[in-house]
């Protein structure tokens, strides 16, 4: 049977318990579902349940009171339960439903899969993550107040809110560097859309591959692609232990938090001491990674923010006729935690 992380109890019972309670399940299931134990047998919901009860508990949610109403388009990466691999996207959609709630929108949600059935009496569309040229050309023509997060390309004359993966890579590494690491590397995913065949290089690996190249510490043996899910961490980072062996870098930089959950669990089954022998740092913050063992180190992402951020661009342009594009860039923070020195 499977080695499994344990998490800080001393540290975090209270917290743990409390999730516990308001999902109705065991402190253990709690612990296994907040770890991605691909091992325990609980339905899609129960994770859900328990990853928006953490969100909630680790988030001060705002009320207020407003009398718009409008119509928009929540045009999204993936289902609810598809986003359980990946709640980057969960908190980015919470961010989003809020301030829907907070302007009394009427949000409509799609899948990127169903853009051709978005009607066209609709006040403004958000996008989340990329979209290929044809769709949007289609969307322009339905209406001009459009925002897109994440997008993965420079587009014109369209709202963006942004994150910059250039100095997010720039500081994760650069922290590995300033702590005598010489041997970096990377486990990372792409992105895949539904219907499309080719994945598309993840900004996170672009930019780790220019930047280390700068540095003249690029050794394309330590870089390992799969997805984002922490199965794909767990799996990919046994790979790494497996095939460089001696040579296994000292540090990696991950493209998510689950991710990272998952190399660690892969690190712990193979007696590999974090951070003694090998550090690690992910990507987003998400809510449930300072309860992993060691607790994530991580650069966070206010997703929550983003959401938030798109649905008042939209607004604005819905209410005052702005016609010049915003681009939107969130400011991220590097938090060091017990996984990396």
């Amino acid at each position: 049977m499977k080695k499994l992380m344990l998490l800080e109890v001393t540290k975090l019972a209270i917290t743990i318990k409390d999730i516990a309670e308001k999902a109705g399940v065991s402190i253990a299931t709690v612990s296994r579902v907040l770890n991605y134990d691909s091992t325990l047998s609980v339905t899609d919901e129960t994770k859900k349940r328990i990853f928006k009860i953490a969100e909630d508990l680790d988030y001060k949610k705002r009320k207020h009171k407003a009398n718009a109403a409008q119509r928009i388009v929540f045009l999204h990466w993936g289902t609810e339960n598809e986003e359980l691999n990946d709640i980057y996207y969960m908190t980015m959609r919470t961010g989003i439903e809020e301030r829907a709630e907070f302007h009394k929108i009427q949000l409509l949600k799609y899948l990127k899969e169903d853009v051709l059935d978005i009607p066209k009496d609709i006040d403004g569309i958000v996008i989340v993550g990329h979209i290929f040229d044809e769709y949007l050309d289609r969307l322009k023509k339905i209406t001009n107040n459009i925002v897109i997060i994440d997008a993965f390309y420079e587009v014109e004359g369209i709202d963006t809110v942004r994150t910059d993966f250039k100095k997010i890579t720039k500081k994760a590494v650069d922290h590995f560097i300033s702590t005598g690491h010489k041997k970096i590397g990377f486990i990372g995913g792409y992105e895949t859309f539904h219907n499309t065949a080719a994945p598309i290089e993840d900004k996170r690996e672009k930019y780790f591959r220019s930047y280390l190249q700068q540095k003249d510490m690029l050794n394309e043996d330590y870089i390992f692609i799969d997805d984002f899910s922490a199965d794909s961490g767990y799996e990919q980072m046994k790979k790494a232990i497996n095939t460089l062996k001696d040579d296994l870098p000292t540090a990696f930089y991950t493209g998510s938090d689950p991710i990272a959950i998952g190399a660690l669990r892969a690190l712990h089954e193979a007696s590999i001491e974090v951070p003694g022998k090998v550090s690690v740092i992910g990507i987003d913050d998400i809510s449930i990674s300072k309860y992993v063992y060691p607790a994530l180190s991580t650069v966070r992402i206010e997703t929550e923010l983003m959401g938030e951020t798109a649905i008042d661009l939209v607004m604005e342009r819905i209410l005052t006729g702005r016609k010049v594009a915003k681009k939107i860039y969130i400011e991220s923070t590097l938090i060091i935690r017990d996984s990396s020195l």
